[in-house]
């Protein structure tokens, strides 16, 4: 009796100490801990989010390009829309009676009881206008915020656009803390700097009556929190230069991308055709983004890192590396012009050495070059040989930021195609493909794809002697540097001797006589070029035309490439449209003698009578 005498204790006390813990945790739940209070009281509270200044975008010079303008969004809650007069509503809005209708519907869709946005981005004046209406309209409240604004109509592909929210991003983790409305870096700059430029939000509880009228803070204040603006960003790009640039290729299509060679710093990012930023912001942007998204020219397409196209004759620098790395060539290796491998464009001197051989674009040539560095002997078996040799070359090439993607601080970056011994055996069979079926790779053509980003990424490799910095956009974020990935340098494997041995024949195209880019000579003001000119064949229509270059050549600050679709020949459409973009750059203006080329050069239709490199 005693044992369960004790035992009926025991239990007791189990009980009340129970009992006493639950009794604790209720006191600290209503009376010491405010937040279960002030979850009680959500019903009586109005959680105000406040939108961070989200942070500006200048040029390399300081100029600012893109801020921060208020503007209104038309807000509703449908629960609380009450015999709504809808014709006199739209005529407020002046807005299609349709048109407020599917957006109600959206609204509802969304939920009934939760504020959505039913017309965004008024203006200053066009919410005074409806303002003072609104009374009559129960349900509908406007809500301030920032939107962007432009002080360039240049730049768009660069700098991208910010949008609202759409469900598809809602999905992806990384943007989880957004909430349905917000609006968020979509394309270009502002999608890949979105954490750097958008701060931290603000939130703000009200206290509010049955009528929705505000009474004051919650608790004097006690839970809010204050918004942190976002970074500025400061470009490198040179905002004179891009407007020039664009306007030299106003009505073609193409690219123009211009590098500082030493920091890897992009100085203009041309996407021909082109549009103003501002077409992307403010009321009807769906619309007019819906017009150019339909347009058959493709303006929104970003050409330097999205469009491939195989590179041309400029493609034989590199060809002309990897084979003196390997030690198949030297500098000194004549090859006979022998138009039964492969057609010459024209007639030339004989190219005894590598620096005739590129002043002249030799085609046989470089066909020569790439034979002996795939051809190796390594298999008695020419079709392994071909195999085992390609897989070299590739790697080689790849090294120079080819067939992959660079890293460049934007998304939607192409990677082009170097293609390998697989890819052949997949198209062709294994061993049955050899040298010849790929030997059209030795001048830039067939399957090789290569961005204008990547080629103007070549040209500051070749600039430097060997090594890059991976391009981009941003020389700064806040009070700090760029991010740590574009500080990093890139070594090739190229000796830097190698690239001594071709950079004089390079200089032959444009300033020695009778090179095939001496439309890009700056030597009257002053200026050496090394540069390479390109004709590349297009089975759909006219050949496109390509230049790319770098100045001074003796102490390179820009290296640039220029790709021009349908153009013709590059020498007499890409290289001076080249020209001029390195003398505003390296002057700070065009000769006046000079300007002449500003309306000579051909557009897509156009093309000059002159050899095709």
């Amino acid at each position: 009796m005693q044992y369960l005498e004790g035992r009926k204790y025991v239990v007791q006390a189990i009980f009340l100490t129970v009992a006493l813990v639950f009794a604790a945790r209720l006191f600290y739940i209503q009376v010491l801990d405010g937040s279960y209070k002030l979850a009680a009281d959500r019903n009586t509270l109005q959680r105000l989010v406040q939108a961070p200044y989200r942070g500006l975008i200048y040029d390399r010079k300081g100029q600012i390009l893109v801020q921060n303008t208020p503007v209104y969004d038309l807000m509703v809650v449908p629960r609380e829309v009450k015999q709504l007069d809808t014709l006199r509503f739209c005529e407020l809005l002046q807005l299609p009676l349709e048109e407020v209708r599917e957006s109600l519907k959206a609204a509802k869709a969304f939920s009934r009881v939760k504020a959505s946005p039913l017309v965004q981005n008024l203006s200053t004046p066009e919410l005074a206008a409806i303002q003072d209406n609104l009374i009559d309209f129960p349900g509908f409240s406007v809500k301030a915020r920032m939107a962007r604004s432009y002080n360039t109509h240049s730049m768009a592909h660069a700098l991208g656009y910010v949008g609202s929210i759409t469900p598809a991003f809602l999905e992806k983790p990384r943007y989880a803390k957004y909430q349905p409305g917000e609006f968020l870096g979509i394309t270009g700059l502002e999608s890949y700097y979105e954490d750097q430029l958008m701060g931290r939000r603000g939130v703000q509880y009200r206290m509010v009556n049955v009528r929705g009228i505000e009474k004051g803070a919650f608790r004097g204040g006690e839970f809010d929190t204050l918004s942190v603006a976002g970074q500025d960003l400061h470009l490198s790009l040179d905002s004179e230069l891009q407007e020039y640039a664009e306007k030299l290729m106003a009505g073609k299509r193409g690219s123009v991308v211009a590098l500082d060679p030493k920091t890897g710093e992009i100085l203009t990012f041309v996407s021909a055709p082109m549009f103003d930023p501002a077409t992307l912001s403010g009321k009807g942007m769906g619309n007019r983004y819906m017009e150019l998204l339909n347009n058959p020219e493709r303006p929104l397409f970003n050409r330097p890192l999205m469009a491939t196209y195989p590179p041309g004759s400029t493609f034989k620098l590199v060809n002309e590396l990897v084979a003196l790395q390997m030690g198949v060539v030297s500098p000194q290796t004549p090859f006979a012009c022998n138009w039964k491998l492969v057609r010459c464009t024209h007639r030339h001197e004989y190219p005894s050495n590598v620096g005739i051989a590129i002043k002249n674009s030799c085609n046989p040539y470089f066909y020569q070059v790439m034979r002996a560095a795939v051809m190796r002997g390594r298999s008695t078996n020419r079709f392994e040989d071909a195999r085992l040799g390609l897989a070299e070359w590739r790697r080689q090439v790849m090294k120079f930021g080819l067939g992959e993607k660079l890293g460049v601080d934007m998304s939607q970056e192409k990677k082009g195609l170097i293609p390998s011994s697989d890819f052949y055996d997949k198209r062709n069979g294994f061993h049955r493909w050899n040298f010849r079926t790929v030997y059209s790779l030795s001048i830039g053509q067939g399957e090789v794809g290569i961005t204008g980003l990547q080629m103007a990424n070549v040209m500051a490799t070749i600039a430097n002697r060997g090594w890059y910095i991976t391009p981009h956009f941003v020389k700064s974020v806040g009070q700090g540097g760029p991010l740590p990935q574009f500080r990093e340098k890139h070594t090739v494997g190229v000796d830097p001797i190698h690239f001594e041995a071709i950079i004089p024949g390079m200089q032959g195209v444009v300033d020695g006589r009778g090179g095939t880019g001496s439309a890009a000579s700056l030597l009257d003001v002053g200026i050496s070029v090394a540069g390479k000119t390109g004709t590349v064949q297009n089975p759909h229509g006219d050949d496109h035309a390509t230049f790319a270059a770098f100045a001074p050549a003796e102490d390179p600050k820009i290296a640039i490439v220029v790709f021009i679709e349908n153009a013709g020949f590059g020498g007499s459409s890409a290289a001076p449209l080249a020209s001029l973009v390195m003398e505003k750059y390296l002057r700070g203006k065009v000769a006046p003698w000079r300007h002449r080329w500003e309306e000579w050069l051909p557009g897509p239709a156009e093309r000059f009578i002159t050899r095709r490199h």
